[in-house]
């Protein structure tokens, strides 16, 4: 199965344990909120969580509720950072942003649930003994919080304010978290439910994470509104330093071409098994959303 097939079969694969998860819940608009802060977006995250499973070959049932879990803190990310006290944006993924459509309290009440529920997903027995769960439990918790992605929104939001752009580092470091945390989470879940040394993965997530953030900046600036789903150029507006205002669109995207090559040697010592994961990373940087 190519690529695409592969990530599009995964989609539907996430979509449905997304929905049979959240039909077992009682007919009210902040669950209504919820099923549409999880519709649509590339759910590259569950597939990596999927896809590195089989590295150790893991079947997709087995990995389903760590792939949904994943996928769900992001959406939850999205949605308060979507919100006016945040981004302040009004468009994603081609649809009127949460709070937009159903109010701001809804959008923080819906954005918790999706946030707790899935750490309610990764204490799944389906999963493992309680050791591998709490593994997962720790692992993301560590990603997404005030060492990972919430450090990352900080610094992100701390930056708008300073009185110097950040540098090159800062930016790296930055987006380390905002960005890199939970994809590099996900690329590693296959390491951690099969018990088995996560740092190939590891290493192959850290340069995947910087490359897609750095397609991001890239497509701030170059992007298409209808394809990208949402406003590009708020960067510049905001004069955020990004990486394309500190090293201009080629270089940033020869930045982006070495970390692939970077991501593409970690997966070295799975061979051929890691096909479709090498492939995710030159996917990211030639998407156009």
């Amino acid at each position: 199965m190519s690529f695409s097939a592969q990530i599009a079969a995964d989609a539907t694969l996430i979509s449905a344990h997304l929905a049979r998860t959240l039909c077992e819940f009682p007919a009210l608009p902040v669950v209504d909120a919820m099923r549409y802060a999880v519709a649509g977006g590339k759910r590259i995250r569950g597939f990596l969580v999927l896809e590195s499973a089989r590295l150790f070959d893991i079947a997709p049932q087995n990995a389903l509720s760590a792939a949904a879990a994943i996928e769900m803190l992001h959406a939850y990310s999205l949605v308060h950072d979507d919100l006016p006290a945040m981004d302040n944006d009004d468009l994603r993924r081609g649809q009127p942003t949460l709070h937009i459509k159903w109010g701001e309290a809804t959008a923080i009440l819906a954005g918790d649930a999706l946030h707790t529920l899935a750490f309610e997903l990764l204490a799944d027995p389906d999963l493992g003994p309680a050791e591998l769960r709490l593994d997962l439990v720790a692992s993301l918790a560590k990603a997404a919080g005030a060492k990972g992605m919430v450090m990352g929104q900080a610094l992100d939001i701390a930056a708008e304010t300073a009185e110097f752009p950040l540098s090159l580092a800062q930016i790296t470091e930055l987006q380390a978290g905002k960005t890199g945390a939970l994809i590099s989470w996900s690329a590693c879940a296959g390491a951690r439910l099969a018990r088995a040394d996560i740092k190939p993965l590891f290493d192959y997530s850290q340069a995947l994470g910087l490359a897609f953030q750095i397609q991001d900046d890239i497509l701030d600036v170059t992007g298409d509104v209808t394809l990208a789903g949402k406003r590009l150029g708020k960067d510049a507006q905001a004069r955020k330093a990004t990486f394309v205002s500190l090293l201009g669109l080629e270089r940033a995207r020869l930045m982006a071409l070495d970390l692939v090559g970077q991501a593409q040697t970690a997966l070295a010592p799975y061979g051929q098994k890691a096909q479709k994961l090498s492939d995710a990373a030159q996917f990211v940087i030639k998407r156009h959303t």
